[in-house]
């Protein structure tokens, strides 16, 4: 089990996304077109600058929705390798059957 502040500081990440991104993503427009005056594209810069490094998309991490865990994460599932054989083994997971050879 991954340690709760991390979960939840990831998921206070995705709030700010939510809340945040379409500014974000206006702001990127603006600076990303060359037909407005060099100075507009500057203040564009200045107030993308001014925002919440935690409000950009990149900086979300995905987690296992069962464990939290960072790493071995399958995004089809949404879960960590390890939540996935445990459940996959309890008969949980639709569609996955223990292999035998």
């Amino acid at each position: 089990m991954a340690k709760k502040s991390a979960v939840e500081k990831n998921n206070k990440r995705k709030r700010i996304v939510a809340s945040r991104g379409a500014r974000r993503e206006a702001l990127k427009l603006i600076i990303k077109d060359k037909s407005l005056p060099m100075e507009d594209r500057f203040q564009a810069v200045m107030k993308l600058s001014k925002e919440p490094r935690n409000s950009s998309k990149i900086r979300i991490r995905n987690r296992c929705e069962v464990s939290g865990r960072p790493r071995g994460y399958d995004r089809k599932l949404r879960m960590s390798r390890i939540a996935l054989r445990d459940l996959a083994s309890m008969g949980q997971v639709p569609g996955v059957v223990k292999s035998s050879w």
